[in-house]
């Protein structure tokens, strides 16, 4: 499965940005999807994913609260809406799609795909 990320983009600290993950192809409804961000020059860190059944758990102590991780099962996408971003969320985001249930134990290569990653500049 190929997973494409999108919805970065520039926003002033306080704004808003949604990021969509999308399957080419297919539906992400049979997948447990998360997503994860990276900052230039630190590891990888997974923010909130989704189960296949809608269960929901969030993994970033700072994001809490202010994203948002859900499902459109019409469109078999994922989304991530994030509010009152900060200049520290600026990061690559990207989703990755996973049979098993997702947790902070898994690798990079316990995921079945990763999407190529959609930036979020979030300017001070």
């Amino acid at each position: 499965v190929q997973l494409q990320a999108s919805g970065g983009g520039f926003v002033q600290a306080g704004g808003s940005l949604t990021l969509s993950c999308a399957a080419s192809g297919r539906t992400l409804n049979t997948y447990n999807v998360a997503w994860h961000r990276r900052v230039p020059g630190k590891e990888r860190e997974l923010v909130a994913s989704i189960g296949r059944n809608g269960q929901i758990s969030y993994h970033d102590d700072p994001s809490q609260g202010r994203f948002t991780i859900s499902r459109d099962n019409n469109m078999g996408t994922v989304s991530l809406q994030m509010n009152n971003l900060k200049p520290e969320d600026t990061a690559i985001y990207y989703c990755a799609a996973a049979r098993q249930l997702i947790g902070m134990w898994m690798n990079r290569g316990d995921y079945t795909a990763w999407g190529q990653g959609t930036l979020v500049t979030v300017s001070s």
